[in-house]
């Protein structure tokens, strides 16, 4: 805030002028090394087809070499980030290990063949960002967020590794890329036992609800940290659901189940991120919301509309948790006002959605027949409209600019999103599955018009005139108590 000549600390700051382990710099420069390998890597791709691999190990595909890419460059950028962020403290060098062995684990896993292979680096993956999260070891909280976070991890592995043993005694294949070419096998108790725990490990990875608690545990990690982990780990189940895309497939009532559960997180994150006290925990919120919708995209059928979502949320939520400290200074309780929207607002709203869904419909051809892929174009509407309007509600703009500033923002936001969807679909064409609509049932009808309910009383803060309702997203928000840092005087690491 301007005009301030000090600020108030607790404890005392690190001293950043002391010599520094070598570490964070060999590690950060090797990071971005590995981007511009995977840049190499996918140009090579692109221009050259056939099969990379190495038969019965790795298989190294479209959707490998783009994860590639779009991992090393988060991590670049956390590592980056994270040279000035944890100069000086105790656990710099433990922590840059952490992201850096972290980015490597993430890296195998989407090159992972053999289901064993695929099961122990997801195990790994998350026991890595289990630690991350425990990082400050003075923390008591930290410590117990850390053990939160641990117990869902190997609860998802577990889980994992019931689905893969059983499509291995089914298909008889020991590779992901065989299970996938064997659907016609697949069907039956076993099948919905696998197909089920798929799911099911993929939906606490990526912190739907109700496995959302470990998330909201989550905010003693660094910042960095809550920046790759909101960047990249939750993105693990849409990774998981693409893989493995052929296996859900063989049965429309499980694709249909699948959206309904995307939809629950998609909604019920919207309410959740709107009761939240602080910025970090607001950002968690949306996060539940965003996976929600990226699940929803795969049930629909557009695994590659969900792999599109979670690069371009890849994007925005590593630059909104990066630049949270930005958004405190900021702000003050003071000058914060709520507005609702009014009829004007709304009307503005439904007309800049609907002149969006028909830009993205034209450049994608989605949405043009009667099947999953309108319920596609209203998701993708929905998420980039938020994004749009949350980036003009931190400007200063009197109402009638702010009509006009949404869809100047939207608009070209939603373009980028069509235009990326069909880059990422063509790249991911040597899968199994990029894209199966699913028929339109009721169900279908009853999430879309659940999805209009719940934002138009979000936005227009109806949910707040209900003091009960209130109270149960207050309290369905709430991670574990040893988890919170109660106290200033708990802030000090040092």
């Amino acid at each position: 805030m301007s005009g301030r000549t000090s600020k108030s600390t607790v404890g005392a700051l690190p001293d950043t002028t002391v010599d520094s382990s070598i570490v964070p710099g060999a590690l950060t420069w090797l990071v971005w090394t590995l981007f511009a390998a995977s840049v190499a890597v996918l140009a090579a791709r692109v221009r050259l087809a056939g099969a990379w691999e190495i038969a019965g190990v790795l298989a190294i595909d479209g959707l490998t070499v783009l994860l590639w890419v779009v991992v090393t460059f988060f991590s670049g950028i956390v590592h980056s980030y994270s040279r000035r962020y944890m100069a000086g403290t105790p656990h710099e060098t433990s922590f840059f290990a952490g992201i850096f062995g972290f980015t490597a684990i993430v890296m195998g896993l989407v090159a992972a063949d053999h289901v064993a292979l695929f099961w122990l680096l997801w195990l790994a993956m998350g026991q890595v960002m289990a630690t991350l999260v425990g990082s400050v070891r003075g923390w008591k909280q930290a410590r117990a967020a850390e053990q939160v976070a641990r117990r869902y991890f190997l609860a998802s592995s577990a889980v994992l590794g019931l689905a893969l043993a059983t499509l291995w005694w089914t298909t008889g294949s020991t590779t992901v890329s065989g299970i996938a070419a064997a659907p016609a096998g697949l069907g039956g108790p076993v099948w919905v036992l696998a197909a089920g725990a798929l799911v099911l490990a993929a939906m606490i990875q990526s912190a739907l609800v109700p496995f959302h608690t470990w998330l909201l545990a989550s905010m003693t990690a660094p910042t960095p940290a809550s920046a790759l982990m909101h960047a990249g780990f939750v993105n693990a189940g849409g990774i998981l659901l693409i893989r493995f895309a052929p296996v859900l497939t063989v049965d429309p009532t499980l694709m249909l189940a699948v959206v309904v559960v995307g939809a629950l997180s998609a909604l019920l994150g919207k309410l959740l991120k709107s009761v939240q006290p602080d910025v970090k925990s607001k950002l968690g919120g949306s996060t539940v919301g965003q996976m929600g919708f990226m699940i929803m995209q795969a049930g629909l059928g557009f695994f590659g509309a969900a792999i599109t979502h979670l690069i371009l949320h890849g994007f925005y939520k590593a630059y909104q948790f990066l630049s949270a400290g930005e958004r405190i200074e900021q702000t003050s309780p003071g000058t914060a006002t709520k507005q609702a929207p009014g009829v004007v607002g709304l009307a503005a709203t439904v007309l800049t959605g609907i002149g969006g869904g028909v830009v993205f419909a034209v450049l994608t051809g989605e949405g043009m027949h009667f099947d999953s892929g309108i319920v596609l174009v209203m998701i993708v509407v929905i998420t980039t409209l938020h994004a749009a309007r949350s980036v003009v509600g931190q400007m200063s703009l009197s109402a009638p600019l702010r009509y006009g500033a949404v869809p100047a923002v939207f608009v070209p936001a939603i373009a980028i999103y069509a235009l990326v969807y069909e880059a990422v679909s063509g790249l991911l064409g040597d899968l199994p599955i990029v894209a199966a609509p699913t028929e339109l049932t009721v169900v279908h009808g009853l999430v879309v018009g659940g999805f209009l309910l719940a934002y138009v009383a979000v936005d227009t803060e109806y949910y707040e005139r209900s003091t009960r309702l209130y109270v149960t997203l207050v309290n369905a928000t709430q991670p574990p108590a040893d988890t919170v840092l109660t106290t200033r005087r708990e802030y000090n690491e040092h």
